[in-house]
This record gives structure tokens, sequence and C-alpha cells, in this order.
């Protein structure tokens, strides 16, 4: 039987995984097979919004992407294999970590979903952090509820029922108010004991918001906990009509516990062994260390939250990373095109990238920074994307490429300072994944340099979280007695997927060095920009 024929059967056999992941800026559907190999994918693109204050996404766009990125995906698997989706073996959702989104007892959100981008809870998350005595960062859920708590908010008293977009999208689609605890990590403290929200804290807030008179407790609000490899639902009959409108897809079919982001990013690099770590780069960035004790003590620049399976993990979550170079490219896209060169975006973005390896080793003196947003680990509230020079500074293209790379890299180098120079964590092995990586070597070269520390990519690098959804999917349904997620990526996903490492060159490494410097003390310019540009 030709390998056309088997995936044909596989389909139509159900022997299949979907994960369907909401990115920042694309949502993303990616069926595979047993092998774990890509079927078919489909995606949509989708941009989030400043409304009344707060970074969102309308329900609508929300149910629109989940419907045209599965679509696409169903047409392609129609094209390439001339069958129809009727069913799958699992299903998994993703999305990004974090945010708030708060339910009445009728389904109704109380608010717009408010996103990870925002920094608007600084002082609800600077007081559970005392309370509890563990960080909470402001894109956390409980951060958000109790800055509502603050606020005054009158849609306080009538939630029901809160959770993340991950856990929305799978509770809509199955009725289940469930989440994975990876993702649940992001939204109240965990018990890696229990594996669960840890009691003794939901206790404390409890506490805390007692005199407000609420007609709930906070573990009544949130979604049930799930590790990987359980199964957290079913595909309900009006979920398969809202993820396949013309009714191909039949219900029944089993899911995983939904995810977020930092989750998936974990699995798709082979990233949830102790002493590993991972590098997810994409509109924003984090690096994701497994731990193998706890910190010493507690920094409102990591968070702790844990793997899929429910190990703890060191996370250093920089809001900021590619927005600003992509807006740059696409003005170097439209001068092109004004000079009548029609710009293919994998060329220019390889040609604009390659010339970073051109450049001074610390960017010519050149600083930037591309905040759209505000920085919690450099302590801004608001962003405003900013380029600065110097009359002595070398500008020419291959340093200004560079230092848009090196500043992508900043905030998040501050943060894991903290980890690898204070906290003494051992890391084996960093694995780093996300589209910049579709350009071999130049991304990687630059996030060792930042890091200090090798660096792989591998082959599957720019497969990304929904692929990594689709194999905690996987898992869950083909996992065998006793086989842990740690064993089944090593043993079966990544047995034979190549890697590329790269050890940190010494000079860029110096570079580097002179460029956080740099870009430490022109913080002040960031601020005075966010203080005067309105």
């Amino acid at each position: 039987m030709s390998d056309q024929a088997k995936v044909k059967q596989s389909i139509s056999r159900g022997e299949t995984s979907l994960g369907i992941e909401f990115g920042s800026t694309r949502i993303k559907a990616v069926l595979i097979d047993s092998r774990f190999e890509t079927i078919a994918s489909g995606s949509y693109e989708w941009e989030n919004r400043l409304q009344d204050g707060f970074w969102t996404y309308s329900l609508a766009d929300v149910m629109t992407g989940l419907r045209e990125a599965y679509s696409e995906m169903k047409q392609e698997v129609e094209r390439k294999y001339g069958i129809t989706i009727r069913t799958v073996g699992s299903i998994g959702f993703s999305a990004m970590m974090h945010g708030y989104m708060a339910f009445d007892s009728s389904g109704e959100l109380l608010v717009p979903f408010r996103t990870w981008r925002n920094a608007t809870t600084g002082a609800a998350a600077k007081q559970l952090t005392d309370l509890f005595q563990f960080n909470i960062p402001e894109r956390w859920s409980i951060a958000h509820l109790y800055q509502a708590v603050l606020n005054g908010e009158d849609h306080v008293a009538r939630i029901d029922y809160m959770t993340t977009l991950s856990g929305f999208i799978h509770w809509l689609l199955t009725g289940d108010k469930a989440i994975g605890i990876g993702d649940a990590s992001g939204m109240f403290p965990i018990d890696e004991s229990a594996q669960d929200y840890n009691k003794a804290m939901l206790e404390q807030f409890d506490e805390l918001v007692a005199d407000k008179g609420y007609p709930w407790k906070l573990k009544d609000l949130l979604p049930k906990v799930y590790v990987s490899g359980e199964q957290a639902g079913v595909l309900s009959e009006a979920g398969a009509g809202m993820l396949d409108p013309s009714l191909d897809l039949q219900p029944g079919i089993p899911l995983c516990p939904p995810e977020g982001d930092a989750g998936t990013g974990m699995v798709a690099t082979n990233s949830v062994r102790k002493r590993t770590g991972n590098v997810s780069v994409g509109t924003s960035v984090f690096a994701m260390m497994v731990l193998e004790k706890e910190l010493s003590q507690v920094y409102p620049e990591i968070d702790l939250v844990t793997t899929p399976s429910g190990s703890p993990v060191g996370m250093v979550h920089a809001n900021n990373c590619s927005s600003d170079m992509n807006a740059w490219l696409g003005l170097f896209r439209e001068f092109s095109e004004a000079m009548g060169h029609q710009a293919d975006s994998e060329k220019l973005f390889g040609v604009m990238l390659g010339k970073a390896l051109e450049a001074d080793p610390d960017g010519g003196g050149l600083l930037s920074y591309g905040y759209y947003s505000g920085e919690n680990l450099t302590g801004l509230e608001q962003g405003r994307p900013l380029f600065v020079r110097s009359p002595e500074s070398r500008f020419n293209l291959a340093n200004f490429m560079r230092t848009h790379l090196f500043s992508a890299f900043g905030a998040l180098r501050l943060g894991m300072e903290i980890l690898t120079q204070q906290e003494k964590v051992s890391i084996d092995r960093i694995w780093a994944h996300g589209g910049l990586f579709k350009t071999p070597v130049v991304g990687q070269k630059i996030v060792a340099a930042a890091m200090n520390t090798p660096v792989s990519v591998m082959a599957t690098a720019s497969e990304g979280g929904a692929w990594g959804m689709a194999i905690l999917a996987s898992y869950m349904s083909s996992k065998e007695a006793g086989e842990g997620l740690e064993d089944f990526l090593d043993h079966r996903v990544f047995k034979d997927v190549p890697a590329l490492e790269m050890e940190p060159d010494e000079t860029d490494v110096k570079g580097f060095e002179a460029f956080i410097k740099r870009y430490k003390q022109g913080l002040a310019i960031e601020q005075a920009a966010v203080d005067y540009l309105v």
C-alpha cells in the first residue's frame, strides 16, 4: 500500500489527532497521523485590538477563526486525499496562556476577553504576591479577577465561571469546564503534590475578599484541572456543528485537556523533562526551564507554572518580541513593491535576517525597543516601539537588523539572568521553536548569544503549538499503560527527528553583552516615550 493510501486509510478510520491553537496573530489547525506527521493544516489570521483600555479579541472572531482554520485544513485533506473528514481519533485545543474570561450563570461573557497582553493589574498582582508569598504575574487570571475587585467592577458579583481562552473553546465544544494543568497554572498557583489548585491559597483569597459579600467561593469559579493523558470530555453535537458547519464531522470524539501555548511549546520541543528548557518565539517570547528544585525566593520576573504533566517550571515571559521587527519588514516590502519588485515574504525574511550575520557584533551602537505593549520584565506599563541611534552609531542595514533581533530577546535575557546566574538553574539543553527559525542559522545564533548556552533546533521547530497540541491529543488516545509524557515524547515522537545544535559564538556573546548594557541604560528613553508620546 502506498503512503498516500495509508494516510487516506488513517483518515477514514479516524486514526488521526487534531490540534487547534489560538495564537496571538494566527489560529492554526493541524491534523497528524499515528506517526505524528502532519497530514494537513489550516490557519486564520487575526489581530487583537485595544478596546476601552484593554487588549482583546471578540468572540465573533474566535468563532470565525475556529471554523476557518478547521475548514482550510479539511479542504486540504479533500484536495490531497480525496476524502472528507467525518471523524478523528482525538482533539485538543490550546491558546494564549493567562488572561481573563468571566461568564455569568447563563454563559454570557461579562466583560470583553482580557488577554495576556494587558499590563493593567499591577496593584492586584503585587498584593497577591505578598499575600501568597508566591509570584503572581500581571497576566494571570487571578490577578485580573482581583484587579476587577479592587476597581469595584460591577460584573464581579455576577461571575459564575472564569477560564482561559483554551478552556472557553473546550467548554463551548464539549460542555465540560475543564483545563489542562499547564494552563491552569496560569490561572492560579498549583500544588504539585495534589496536581490541583493550591488549597491554602484558595482559602487565603476567599478571606481576602470576604468583606465584599460575593455569592461565590473562588474554587467554584475555576475549571477542573486535568493532567496530560487524561480524557477531559467528548465533542458534543452542538460542538461538532460549530467546528464544522457542514455537519460532516460527527460528535463523540474524545478531547484531551485544553492547554496553554507555553505547554504546547514544551511538547513541540520535547522539553518536559527536568533540566530541559525551551524558547518559544512569536509575538511574545518565553523561556521555560523545568526545575529540579524550588527557587530560593520569590521573583516577580519568574512565573512558576507547570508542564502539561504537572512538573514545576520556571517561566520567563516577555510580552514583546517579533511585532516591531515584522512591522519594519513590512516597510521594506512596501519599498520593494514601490520600486517595482514583488517581494516574496519568505525570501524577504531570509534576506533581511541574513544581513544580521554581516553586522558589527554589538549592532553598531544602535538601540531599539519593540514594545507594542507594556513589558512586565522591565517595569513598563505601556509600550512605544522605538528606534534610537547616536551620531557615532554605525547605521547600516546589517546593524539595523541585528539590533532588532537582539532587542527581541532583550527583556527575556533580563529574566534569564535570575535563573542562570542567581539561582544557578542547571539546564542540559535548550530547544528553540517558532517561525523565526524557518530562516536557517540566524535566529539560532542570536538566541545562543543572548542565552549564552547551546541552542538546538529540531526539524519540527516550525511546526508550532498546534502540532504540539495534536501530539498531546495523540498521547491521550495512544499511550501505553504507565507510559509518561516524557517517555512518549522521547521514545516515540522524537526518536528519529534530526536536530541541529549550535554553540554560542564568543564574538556574538560579547556583542550581545555590550548591547544588553546599552539596552538597560536606555530604558529611561523608552519610559520617556511612554510618558510623552500619546
